[in-house]
């Protein structure tokens, strides 16, 4: 019999995803693989997390809603293994902050992949920093800090939320000829604004903003202060003739 490793994000949080019934699909993805005797293996992105001590938060505000998809292949048996980070939830960006979790279903399976992943991990970066780490643990093990940070993560999420409501309703008070429900559809750090590189080319060259050549501007960088500049900006670049 083949097997297969499903590699897939639990959630591309970060990325302006579309949003999605994130119970519904993970019940209907574990189900067939379950069925086809498949391991999934799960990259929840940069906010990211398998288990109740490391949920994202990004998409929804709720670290422990967004964390639901990877429970419900762990509440079904899987044996999974799942890749997380802490840069951008934890603001440890510089420190490259994350884990590797792999489930087994025994002690010495367990001990057997360990060995093969220290194999792995020795000659690419044998001891890592440990500052960012510790700050992690810390936060994590104390119910104090921990709740703080669900807080401080809530908050931030609503205020990138907030500043999406914003920029689409500000771009069709201005009468723009496009339809902007799509920033709103979206979730996460960024979203794709649906400009070409060239509309992206005369934000740089005649107001100096700037985001990536496919349009994926960086909703964590607009402000109350900047997204009515924003706005205008790019109403008046999607109107100007050509």
């Amino acid at each position: 019999m083949t097997h297969f490793l499903i590699l897939g994000h639990a959630h591309a949080f970060h990325q302006g995803f579309p949003r999605s019934d994130c119970e519904r699909d993970a019940k209907a993805i574990q189900t067939f693989m379950l069925m086809s005797n498949d391991s999934p293996f799960a990259i929840p992105t940069y906010r990211s997390a398998c288990s109740a001590l490391s949920p994202k938060g990004f998409a929804s505000g709720d670290c422990e809603r967004d964390a639901k998809a990877i429970r419900i292949f762990l509440d079904d048996g899987h044996q999974l293994g799942c890749s997380q980070s802490y840069a951008k939830n934890m603001g440890l960006y510089g420190q490259r902050v994350g884990a590797f979790s792999i489930v087994t279903g025994s002690k010495k399976e367990a001990a057997a992949v360990e060995s093969q992943m220290k194999n792995i991990a020795r000659p690419m970066y044998s001891n890592p920093p440990l500052h960012g780490a510790l700050l992690v643990t810390k936060i994590l093990q104390e119910p104090a800090l921990k709740n703080l940070w669900y807080d401080e993560v809530k908050m931030m999420a609503h205020r990138i939320i907030l500043m999406r409501s914003v920029l689409r309703k500000n771009l069709e008070e201005l009468n723009s000829p496009w339809k902007w429900n799509h920033i709103t559809d979206q979730i996460g750090m960024f979203a794709y604004s649906g400009l070409s590189p060239e509309h992206v080319d005369k934000l740089a060259q005649q107001h100096s903003i700037y985001m990536t050549r496919n349009g994926r501007i960086s909703m964590a960088g607009i402000t109350s202060k900047n997204v009515n500049r924003l706005s205008e900006a790019i109403h008046h670049v999607i109107c100007e003739k050509k």
